[in-house]
């Protein structure tokens, strides 16, 4: 089993780079006219926007051409040198490709919320006041994890420096690792690795989910943010070129989401049949992945709100500035 785990991290790519040096890239290639005979071009990663996408996989093969990677920097050169139209990218990648391009990028949607959580054995952790005094095992340090659970922790009275001890991994099966060996620990851990490492320990439970941790802190925002792990990007020139194959992608995406939101055991044998992850741990996690399709001005407003938290936190996590209004679609 810890293999399988093992191979999941690939799935986990959309929340925890940096994203700063992957888009140091040539300007994004101009795009031609879509025609009937040419399918759109979609990238994605094996994970959460993955797995959004298997019905149109399955069901619209004829209008679109998938390109499946494991990590962004797979994804993002053919997106800037034109062999890609459209692409699943992190969030704060995404703000790094249009500052690098000269604002050449655009957002389409978001299609991943926040994928952290708080992982104990136990069922001592019932709010995040209550990981006080506490030792945290996290991976993610100098980028957005940690950038996320600073400000949760901020906005709940402590400070990460003095309230808690956090002890930062490489990588998340470290963490797993010394949580396992040590059950006074507490750890935070991405989906859908959090939910397949509880195979491990019958104790082991998301004790905070930390996109709800951070809803809470914009409950009374007059435009509340969220956090975001991954949105859906296109060229600005096949967005001009081609507007209504991009209205179609969104219809057809939208559909796809809405689907393996309501049908997880079918979504999740498509999920292996094209090689995003192993059906079994797949239909598992699904329900915790916070797979979503959010656009338009709730597009904006929460995904703005969240640039703007990283950006204080880090300048260079999204590009060195915030993206203009032409960033949102």
């Amino acid at each position: 089993m810890l293999r399988k785990i093992t191979s999941l991290i690939v799935i986990l790519a959309l929340a925890l780079l940096p994203a700063v040096a992957l888009a140091d890239a040539a300007p994004v290639a101009d795009a031609a006219p879509v025609t009937d005979a040419a399918p759109v071009r979609v990238g994605a990663l094996k994970g959460p926007t993955g797995m959004g996408m298997v019905q149109m996989m399955q069901d619209k093969a004829d209008a679109y051409e998938f390109t499946l990677a494991g990590a962004p920097d797979e994804i993002v050169p053919l997106l800037v040198k034109g062999d890609l139209d459209i692409a699943a990218v992190p969030a704060n990648l995404a703000s790094v490709l249009y500052n690098n391009t000269e604002g050449k990028v655009r957002v389409l949607a978001i299609n991943t919320l926040g994928v952290l959580y708080i992982m104990e054995r136990g069922e001592a952790i019932t709010s995040v006041a209550d990981l006080k005094g506490r030792t945290l095992v996290a991976s993610g340090k100098g980028a957005t994890p940690e950038f996320a659970l600073n400000y949760i922790l901020r906005g709940n009275g402590l400070d990460p420096e003095k309230d808690l001890t956090i002890e930062y991994k490489s990588e998340h099966t470290e963490c797993l690792a010394a949580l396992l060996q040590d059950e006074t620990l507490v750890a935070m851990l991405p989906q859908p690795f959090a939910t397949v490492a509880m195979t491990k320990a019958e104790d082991l439970r998301p004790a905070l989910d930390l996109t709800e941790a951070w809803d809470a802190l914009q409950a009374d925002a007059e435009a509340p943010s969220t956090m975001v792990t991954g949105v859906v990007v296109a060229r600005a020139d096949f967005i001009e070129q081609n507007p209504e194959a991009v209205a179609k992608f969104m219809d057809d995406y939208r559909e796809s989401v809405i689907f393996v939101q309501q049908n997880v055991h079918d979504a999740a044998q498509l999920i292996g049949q094209f090689g995003i992850a192993e059906a079994g741990p797949a239909e598992m996690a699904l329900p915790y992945c916070n797979i979503t399709f959010i656009d338009g001005e709730d597009l904006k407003t929460r995904l703005s709100g969240y640039l703007e938290v990283l950006f204080e936190a880090e300048p260079a996590s999204v590009g060195g500035a915030l993206p203009g209004e032409d960033f949102y679609y």
